[in-house]
């Protein structure tokens, strides 16, 4: 077992870090909700602007920018504060809202959209990076696990708020209803967080940046015009993974020579930060198989509206939030991560073969057992990983570490998301139940290596926790 000894952030009062921490959450809350509050609403917008074979950019645009510039926002923070550059963050998610609810066309929208990624990618690795640099390590598994408790509610609120507002005031409210949130949590942040930072000479890796977006853009657009339009071994696909292959060689060439590099290698030399990493890619594509294709089976197999598909998504929303505070107060109490990362890792695989059982005829009580134990499992395993790899690196490099396993989490939705809705269309013609049975049945695989992965995460100790017995061999 290591223990670390972490830097300690500057003494702020417990009132002053509740505030912090509400304004944070409000960010992240934003960025949740922006990942699932659309999806309901694309209808109501395909009936104003048209453009319904351009639609599914609507949401991979956004998908795509936040990911690629999630460890970019992390580099930053490091560079100039985390308090500046979530200001920045969410300045222009903010804007990419206001213009997203006055496009006047698809293009106009999915431009926008693009933008609104920008700032989207920010808003979640930068929130946690502040909440490791003002909250002492023996406290962040406490705060940090509300968090995973916000994504929880998004998961399920976003479909019903997004439903709601797009049937009541038309769906230019789902954007709009972000400029009050993010205005209370850009306020909040800028008037309560001082961080410290020493200045030092340094420069932008643009060349990461450029490599990140473009080897990103070629596996997004593989897996979602090869599976569904293309073919997944027709020329124009293979050359669009031969260009990730290639630029995310380079990528990595270039990362290792750059003085300031967006993704610093030195890093994945921490063995928890290499091994946690690989954990967020594997459980990232396996946590979206639940949440996005579990309200697909409830609304178009189980005939359920929008409203109603985010109440039947009550139980794998208690058990995300639900664990996930509790988790943190086990890591504040006991200072240990791995045995609570690999039961969540095992719970999200008893979860996900038992919904490989799903039909037509499936009882809710059923579903609801399973997305309550697939919940359970998401919310031990989303927060502390990366609680766990900011605890093991220096206070100056929380930032990138947070953005490096944040970026290659989101990367594991988004890879996740694509591929599993290139099976999802290629099973259709035997019928919806059974198309989603095989969604799950393809994301058993990737379950079952994450949890292998959780096995192998070097347990930390954080300075001050009770001492525990070498015997289990960590």
């Amino acid at each position: 077992m290591t223990t670390v000894n972490a830097a300690a952030p500057p003494a702020l009062s417990a009132r002053q870090v509740r505030l912090v921490v509400l304004g944070v959450l409000l960010g992240v809350l934003l960025s949740a909700l922006d990942q699932t509050i659309v999806s309901t609403a694309l209808p109501r917008v395909v009936a104003d602007v048209g453009g319904i074979d351009d639609l599914p950019w609507v949401v991979t645009v956004y998908l795509l920018t936040s990911m690629a510039t999630t460890p970019v926002w992390g580099k930053l923070a490091d560079l100039y504060g985390p308090r500046g550059t979530f200001a920045t963050a969410i300045g222009v998610f903010l804007v990419g809202s206001l213009l997203c609810g006055l496009a006047e066309g698809i293009g106009q929208l999915i431009a926008f959209r693009a933008l609104q990624g920008l700032g989207g990618g920010g808003l979640f690795a930068l929130a946690l990076s502040i909440i490791g640099a003002v909250v002492p390590p023996a406290d962040r598994g406490r705060y940090q696990g509300a968090f995973g408790a916000v994504f929880g509610l998004a998961s399920v609120g976003g479909p019903v708020l997004g439903g709601g507002l797009a049937d009541s005031l038309g769906w230019r409210w789902i954007f709009f209803v972000n400029l009050p949130v993010g205005l209370v949590s850009l306020i909040t942040v800028w008037t309560t967080v001082r961080v410290p930072r020493t200045r030092r000479d340094h420069r932008i890796d643009v060349a990461g940046v450029l490599l990140i977006l473009v080897s990103v853009t070629a596996l997004l657009l593989y897996l979602n015009w090869a599976g569904r339009t293309y073919g997944w071994t027709a020329p124009g696909s293979l050359a669009l993974l031969a260009i990730f292959v290639v630029t995310a060689a380079v990528l990595l060439a270039v990362e290792s020579r750059a003085s300031e590099p967006i993704l610093p290698p030195q890093l994945f030399r921490v063995p928890l930060v290499r091994v946690g990493g690989v954990f967020a890619f594997l459980s990232g594509f396996t946590m979206f198989s639940g949440v996005v294709y579990l309200p697909v089976y409830l609304q178009r197999v189980a005939g359920m509206s929008a409203v109603w598909t985010g109440l039947a998504m009550l139980p794998l929303m208690l058990g995300i939030v639900a664990t996930s505070m509790g988790s943190g107060m086990l890591i504040s109490a006991q200072g240990r991560y791995k045995p609570i990362v690999v039961t969540g890792a095992f719970l999200v695989l008893l979860g996900t073969l038992a919904l490989t059982r799903i039909g037509t005829d499936t009882p809710y009580l059923f579903i609801a057992v399973a997305g309550l134990v697939f919940g359970a499992g998401v919310g031990l395993t989303m927060q502390p990983v990366i609680t766990a790899v900011q605890n093991s690196v220096p206070l100056q490099d929380i930032g990138a570490a947070t953005g490096s396993v944040n970026f290659l989490q989101r990367m594991g939705s988004v890879v996740g998301t694509a591929l599993l809705g290139s099976v999802l269309s290629g099973r259709l013609s035997s019928g919806m139940a059974d198309a989603l049975a095989t969604v799950f049945l393809v994301a058993v695989p990737f379950a079952v290596l994450a949890a292998v992965v959780s096995m192998f995460l070097v347990e930390m100790r954080r300075p001050g926790a009770p001492a525990q017995p070498a015997a289990d061999g960590d």
